[in-house]
């Protein structure tokens, strides 16, 4: 079983997993893709004691907080491209993936962030992804970096995000014993090639509606 979370890959699952998305808990191997666990920079969440979301921007919209644990983190390479409108949809990405690993290593009753920045085939994804983890009772602790992040403009209100992912500093938890692995090493299985697509929705925010993930990606791995 691979030790590390890798990022979703585009699947059918039952709308009842999207609807529950609740405690955490689950496998690597399960959702279909590597993602990680650090957030840091300027999306980054935690639980009790870590650093909040980064600031929303002054939109007027509400937007659900997210939280992840002390020893979880997100980096988030290259957040500025002196575009405003790619700015935007580079932040609202970042906040889709800390709430897809909020879901994952948070245990709540229920995880609004991912369901605020996820719809259509990317909510059903993450679902997949979150749902992989609870069905093994796993989790993971460490740190994921996103590199090589580009934004494309395809049609208004559109756009792809792709990013390179490095899990190779994370390591599977245990949530029935609390017990962290840190023997196992990274290997190329631990990087990816992520392409999503996401929409702008009628509230502006930038939602991320389709997601393929490769592991082992030559483009990303050292």
């Amino acid at each position: 079983m691979n030790r590390r979370p890798t990022l979703l890959v585009a699947a059918a699952v039952t709308a009842a997993a999207v609807v529950s998305l609740s405690s955490c808990g689950g496998s690597d191997d399960d959702a279909g893709s590597k993602d990680g666990d650090k957030i840091a920079g300027a999306d980054s969440g935690t639980e009790k004691g870590a650093s909040p979301s980064p600031k929303a921007p002054g939109d007027g919209v509400k937007r659900p907080e997210i939280r992840l644990p002390k020893d979880v983190h997100n980096v988030f390479e290259g957040g500025k491209t002196g575009d405003p409108k790619k700015d935007a949809v580079l932040a609202d990405n970042e906040r889709w993936v800390n709430s897809l690993i909020e879901a994952v290593t948070v245990k709540a009753k229920d995880h609004p962030a991912l369901k605020f920045y996820a719809a259509g085939d990317g909510l059903l994804s993450s679902a997949e992804y979150v749902q992989g983890f609870q069905e093994k009772k796993k989790s993971f602790v460490g740190t994921i970096r996103y590199y090589d992040r580009q934004v494309t403009m395809l049609k208004d209100g559109v756009a792809a995000v792709t990013y390179c992912k490095d899990g190779t500093k994370t390591y599977p938890k245990d949530l029935k014993t609390g017990a962290v692995d840190r023997s196992i090493k990274g290997s190329a299985s631990d990087y990816a090639f992520v392409n999503t697509r996401v929409t702008k929705n009628a509230e502006g925010i930038w939602q991320t509606d389709s997601v393929t993930s490769t592991t082992a990606s030559k483009k990303c791995t050292p």
